[in-house]
């Protein structure tokens, strides 16, 4: 089936700049072919490689199931086939697997990666440490533990103990808690959820995780809201995280982003970005894009219910 596509010069892997130098090379083996798998894979409207499309290319490098490669938010391998053993020790192999990779590089981030059980944070019976999104039901999906941990790293300065954070759709509360770990309990993290459902089983999923403790003295809290308005009785924040999509960055986070503080947030409808947005201290701001992304949409309560 011939197509012909006309793409920007100097389109990149879906993703690729995030991790380590063998699979750059590995990922510029074909750089064409990449950057139209990539638009036709971003002009889906799942997570997975439609299968007609997998006759189109013929890397020698892809496995034959390409869903087990391009799966999530970013491009990265599917990894759980890799460890056995306690849900412990296959958290910290999960950490460990994505340091290999250079994914991360913080030692703080690996540490609450490895405090924090993505296992709690999941439904029941999913392969909690699959590198890959997971949908939590009300058309949600948890992200990729990979893009948590790039998260997480771009965010680290303004994580420091005593920092305030904001999780926006905060979902299973699974980066919340990290968050509330890294600012400790002289800080504040919070996290808003507009699925009341949502946000009352994340509350319990911390209660069974490390992060317990902050909750119960009031330094974690999750509210219910549209969390495109944030949350202003805790701000200004140091650091904002969105875990879903934006058309264009709202007007209300970046208000309530501190001067020096620094906001993540995944930007785009087709085509996404995950967008680095830091306000300097005379509050001007400034944003960059890290990397392509693929997050559902960040909309009303009620678009989401509907599949948006």
């Amino acid at each position: 089936m011939p197509i012909s596509l006309s793409l920007p010069a100097g389109v990149i892997a879906y993703g690729y700049r995030n991790y380590s130098p063998p699979l750059k090379r590995l990922l510029a083996h074909n750089n064409n072919d990449i950057a139209l798998f990539r638009y036709l894979y971003l002009r889906s409207s799942c997570n997975h490689i439609p299968s007609q499309l997998t006759s189109l290319f013929c890397f020698k490098f892809f496995p034959t199931n390409l869903n087990c490669l391009l799966t999530g938010n970013s491009l990265f391998f599917r990894m759980e086939r890799f460890w056995s053993g306690s849900s412990i020790n296959k958290n910290k192999a999960m950490v460990e697997h994505l340091q290999h990779y250079g994914v991360i590089s913080s030692k703080k981030v690996s540490e609450v990666m490895e405090t924090i059980d993505r296992a709690l944070f999941v439904p029941d019976g999913t392969p909690a440490y699959v590198d890959s999104p997971m949908a939590i039901g009300y058309n949600a999906t948890i992200s990729a533990p990979h893009m948590h941990a790039t998260c997480l790293q771009l965010l680290e300065e303004n994580l420091k103990p005593g920092m305030h954070a904001l999780d926006v759709g905060s979902g299973t509360g699974y980066l919340t808690a990290c968050l509330a770990l890294m600012v400790g309990p002289q800080g504040r993290a919070v996290g808003v959820e507009h699925i009341p459902e949502l946000a009352n089983s994340s509350l319990r999923n911390i209660e069974k995780s490390a992060a317990a403790p902050l909750l119960k003295e009031g330094s974690l809290s999750i509210h219910v809201g549209d969390g495109r308005q944030g949350w202003p009785e805790f701000a200004p924040y140091d650091c904002i995280h969105v875990g879903a999509a934006a058309p264009e960055i709202p007007q209300p986070l970046l208000d309530q982003l501190k001067p020096g503080g620094r906001m993540v947030i995944p930007v785009g409808n087709i085509f996404q970005d995950l967008k680095v947005v830091d306000k300097k201290e005379d509050g001007s701001i400034s944003v960059r894009s890290e990397t392509s992304v693929r997050y559902v949409p960040l909309t009303s309560r009620d678009a989401q219910l509907r599949g948006y």
